[in-house]
């Protein structure tokens, strides 16, 4: 026959074992968790980067196109106008011709704020999945009882600081003064 006390002994080193079990679980889990979410900052803040390289990079091509067909259309208006009036151009005293010269596609340019509103859109989306991820990482490090186990495995690992947004210097000065005035899109104003 079994003893009551071996029983309970059964059941303690059971109970402690399970318990233990548990807290090791926790404490793998959290680790997981922890790095799972520094690598997705640390992999959105690279994303943020590589968009808004090809974002410039995009602007920076498309921006070459009106200056090119600009060239091209000052080297179509010569032919076109010295193969109608020669080299000296038209010697008339009074000419009457009604004249069609090439005109410029203004498509482009609208193409070209298509292409920077696309690109800044873009890097917008970026920068809040960026600010997302720190806030849930940022939750996760002040959490019960992730805190405690995070502390304790020596997160954050990372400089959080390191992974700010990017913003412009308008935007750091109505921060610091708290005062943000109308936009001025004309310099004649």
């Amino acid at each position: 026959m079994i003893s009551k006390g071996l029983i309970a002994g059964i059941v303690v080193a059971c109970v402690l074992g399970f318990g233990g079990c548990a807290v090791v679980g926790t404490v793998v889990s959290t680790n997981n968790k922890l790095v799972s979410l520094e690598s997705g900052i640390k992999a959105q803040y690279d994303q943020d980067r590589n968009n808004y390289s090809n974002y410039f990079n995009k602007l920076k091509e498309s921006a070459q196109v009106p200056d090119m067909y600009t060239d091209k259309l000052k080297e179509v208006w010569d032919k076109a106008l010295t193969g109608r009036y020669g080299d000296k151009g038209s010697q008339a005293v009074f000419q009457m011709i009604t004249e069609s010269n090439p005109n410029v596609d203004h498509s482009m340019f609208k193409q070209l704020q298509q292409v920077i509103e696309a690109g800044r859109n873009s890097f917008e989306a970026d920068q809040k999945m960026l600010l997302d991820k720190k806030r849930v990482y940022e939750v996760t490090l002040n959490s019960f009882p992730e805190s405690l186990i995070a502390g304790f495995l020596g997160f954050p690992k990372i400089d959080l600081s390191k992974y700010d947004i990017v913003t412009n210097e308008e935007t750091e000065e109505a921060f610091r003064t708290k005062k943000a005035g109308p936009i001025n899109l004309r310099d004649d104003k």
